[in-house]
Formats: structure tokens, sequence, C-alpha cells
């Protein structure tokens, strides 16, 4: 392909390339953006992470700006040395996600003379210290754009004291093609050990405190007993490790192992750790559960329905956005495991019901949530910020 010379040049920056929904969002953008209309850089505060070798394998330039601390004496030598990079490379758009990747990037972008400063907020802010979020609501006076990824995010965002003006909603994306086939060779069953019959129950989530864990644990006790041969899986993990690099709570899944067995839930949850093969493994499950207790929108929930697994979610943040309560699945109140259960249960119990479900929800991401729109709309938004 014949890259034209007037290739608008656009640096996102993460925190790193861990196993979270932002990471896979920022990944995915990156392999979607036309390369004959954007020169792609990147730029992160740890070049590690499950995804770092599929932005080195596009041949993206990716500069690590390690730093101990937004805090650190030696952060404003980084943030220099990024300015530099901007200038230098003369970079037009600079485009931030996260919190630390806000606060550390977007001044750089400005002293490095970019024409337009993009911050991506794409949570609800629960996780963060009262410091952190007005941190981040300062620099963020520096963007052009706030680009959060819920209309609740923004809602919350503007209560905040945000100015509405500057934040623009773009929805998440995923290529439905991934999911809805048949894998072939091993199934996920026979790797995990599970009976060949029986109901397989899900949860896909990093494993982070205010996913609500505990919550679903709770709910697969009582399933369990209305649906004795049904298998609950907690798909993700607390902790990634590479090269000497480790982010998250080591010692979470620990804790929510040991809660699994004081429930008495031994040989009935199975967990998985990270794994990549989610659309296989989805292919095989009839339930597929996202008891958050904050979130902004979430992809697990888009991969689900896009795989016509019927959902059950919390009625929190943006999950309301996607999930039609009734049409495309369950919505019930956090911190509920009852609530949970029961809706678990519904849908284990009427398989007509969940296939209809299932079937709506893959139609209501092929038309609302697909990659294809999320790439246009992104591009779209880039083109007209430099007019």
């Amino acid at each position: 392909m014949i890259m034209g010379p007037n290739r608008i040049k656009l640096l996102k920056f993460v925190t790193a390339f861990a196993f979270g929904g932002t990471e896979r969002h920022v990944v995915s953008l990156a392999q979607g953006l036309d390369p004959s209309r954007f020169e792609l850089h990147m730029g992160c505060l740890r070049s590690a992470g499950v995804f770092v070798g599929e932005i080195r394998a596009r041949g993206i330039p990716l500069v690590e700006y390690k730093i101990s601390s937004l805090y650190h004496p030696n952060t404003l030598k980084e943030q220099l040395r990024l300015a530099r990079y901007v200038r230098r490379n003369r970079i037009q758009i600079v485009h931030s996600y996260g919190l630390y990747s806000n606060v550390f990037a977007i001044p750089a972008a400005r002293l490095g003379g970019a024409s337009v400063v993009v911050a991506s907020i794409r949570d609800m802010g629960d996780v963060w210290s009262s410091l952190q979020r007005h941190a981040q609501k300062f620099v963020c006076r520096l963007a052009d754009c706030i680009l959060v990824n819920a209309e609740a995010v923004r809602e919350r965002l503007i209560a905040e004291g945000y100015r509405p003006e500057k934040t623009r909603v773009i929805r998440n994306g995923i290529p439905l093609s991934r999911f809805g086939a048949q894998p072939n060779g091993v199934s996920v069953r026979e790797e995990l050990g599970l009976p060949s019959r029986g109901p397989l129950v899900a949860m896909l989530s990093v494993l982070r405190r205010r996913k609500g864990i505990e919550y679903f644990l709770e709910a697969a006790r009582l399933v369990s007993r209305s649906f004795q041969d049904a298998r609950f899986l907690v798909v993700g993990d607390s902790v990634y490790k590479e090269a000497g690099y480790e982010v998250g709570d080591s010692a979470y899944k620990r804790e929510l192992e040991r809660y699994a067995q004081s429930l008495g839930l031994d040989g009935h949850v199975v967990f998985t750790g990270f794994r990549r093969d989610v659309p296989a493994l989805l292919s095989e499950v009839a339930v597929s559960v996202q008891p958050s207790l904050s979130e902004g929108l979430s992809n697990v929930l888009l991969e689900s329905m896009a795989a016509g697994v019927p959902v059950v979610a919390t009625r929190v943040g943006g999950n309301p956005e996607v999930v039609v309560d009734g049409v495309t699945g369950l919505l019930v109140p956090p911190q509920d495991a009852g609530a949970l259960a029961d809706a678990i249960c519904r849908l284990l119990a009427n398989p007509e019901l969940a296939s209809r479900f299932g079937h709506a929800a893959r139609g209501r991401v092929a038309e609302q949530f697909s990659l294809e729109r999320m790439v246009r709309e992104t591009e779209d938004f880039y083109l007209s910020a430099l007019v």
C-alpha cells in the first residue's frame, strides 16, 4: 500500500498493555485505523503486557517513558522527553487513555506543540481517590476533548464539573466475526476437566475488587442448589507478570479461591486464569454474568452478546446502554447475590428464552457495537478535530 505524504501523525498513549478492556480497545483501534490516512505512534509508561507484541508486530513505533510514580522528580524528565518526541516527529494529535496516562501525557503533549490533545476516560472513577480525580480533572482542562465510551461516564464527568461541550461519546466496538463460530479441536470442557454435560455459567473479568466477584460466587452457591450439574467459571486473573514487571493484586485471587471453598463450591467453580480463547470459551457457555459494582462500557458484555450468549449484568454505569433488559439479557441491582442467582436460574430453566435473548443480543452488537463503526467514528473524530 502506498502511503500518502500528508498522513495525520497520531500518537496514542497508554499506561501498559496488560489484559484490561482499555488495552484491548487501543490495540483494536491500532489495527483498524486506515494506514493510508494515519501515521500511528504509540507511547506508554510500561512496554509490557499481553498485547504489546501485537503493536510491535505491526511495526508501529513504541516508546516507553518509565516512571516510578506521577510525583517522582524523574517524571518531569520523562514528560520533557515525550514533549521532544512530539515536537521532533511533528505529532498532530496526542490521545491518552486513563488516569495515569492522562496526567502524564497531556501536559507533555501541550508542551510539545500537538495541534489536538484528547483525553479518554473509560470508567466511572469509583476506584480513584479524590486527589487522583482532581488531578485528572485539572490536566483535562488542557485537553481539547474528553472522549468517553458511555453516556453514563459523560454524565458522571459533567456532574463533577467537566465542560459538556468538550465531552464526547464513542462507544466500544468489537469484531463480530471472531464470535459465534464453533471451535475445532479440544473443547474447553475437556481442557478444564469439566463434565461433558451440564450448563456452564461464566464470569469473564480482570479480577479486581470492584468487579463483584464475591457476589458471583455467592450466586453460584444459590444456583447450584437448583442446578446441581451447573459449573461456574471465573475467567481472568488478578495479576500480570512479565520480565520483572507485575501489575495487580496477586493475593486477591487466592482470597477468592478460599472464599469459594468456604461456600462449599469445591468441584463447582473453576478459576481458569487469563485466557486468549474467549470466543471458543463463550461458544460453550450457557449464561455470561457481569456482577460489577462499577463499570464504564463493558467489552465482556459485548463479546458475550456477540457470541449469542444471554447475559446477566448489574444495573451500573454503561451496562443499561448495552443490555436491553428483558430483550437481550437481564439487569439486576448491584451487590445482590440473590437477584443474580434468580436471573441465572431463570435463563437456565428456560432454554427458549435464553436462546431468544442470545439471538437478539448478537443482532444488537452487529447493529450498534461493531468494530467497523467504532473505527469509523474515531477516524471521523480525528479528522474533524484538526479542521
